[in-house]
């Protein structure tokens, strides 16, 4: 892959992935800035071994996923809305964004299940893509998608 078809690719898909990440750190914008940042540098690096084999968005989001994951293994989880709280008022999350709520919530959740809930509900993703984006199986996708609604419901008491 040319430079040039690595940047055409990444405009078609970067407002996408800006917004998947985006979600994924409960509004960090920081955060996702700097998720998204490393995860197309370390695509541009991989780009000279992708072969076009599948789409072009699965492969970038893959990367991108890892990405946020290995970000979000040194950070802790909140257990509870309250301990989240914190993340999204001020300098660390787009005040703007209506759903603050959601991203506490979504705060709370392990990083493999928020992913999931993300990817299906957020970006409209299939069971069997966020299967391949996260090398999970699709039963896994299922289970992680069960728990990570079980858990919503519980914490924003729906």
């Amino acid at each position: 892959m040319t430079r040039e078809q690595f940047i055409q690719l990444v405009s078609d898909e970067q407002e996408s992935l800006r917004g998947f990440l985006l979600a994924l750190c409960c509004g960090n914008r920081d955060d996702a800035d700097d998720i998204a940042q490393d995860a197309l540098v370390k695509a541009y690096l991989a780009s000279v071994g992708y072969q076009d084999k599948g789409r072009f968005r699965s492969w970038l989001f893959k990367i991108a996923h890892n990405t946020f994951l290995n970000h979000k293994a040194s950070q802790r989880t909140f257990e509870c809305i309250d301990e989240a709280h914190g993340i999204a008022g001020g300098k660390e999350a787009d005040a703007r964004y209506e759903h603050q709520d959601l991203y506490r919530a979504l705060a709370t959740l392990p990083p493999k299940e928020r992913s999931s809930i993300v990817m299906y509900y957020l970006d409209g993703q299939s069971i069997k893509e966020i299967a391949q984006i996260t090398d999970c199986s699709e039963d896994a996708v299922k289970k992680q998608l069960s728990r990570g609604r079980d858990k919503l419901k519980e914490r924003l008491r729906l």
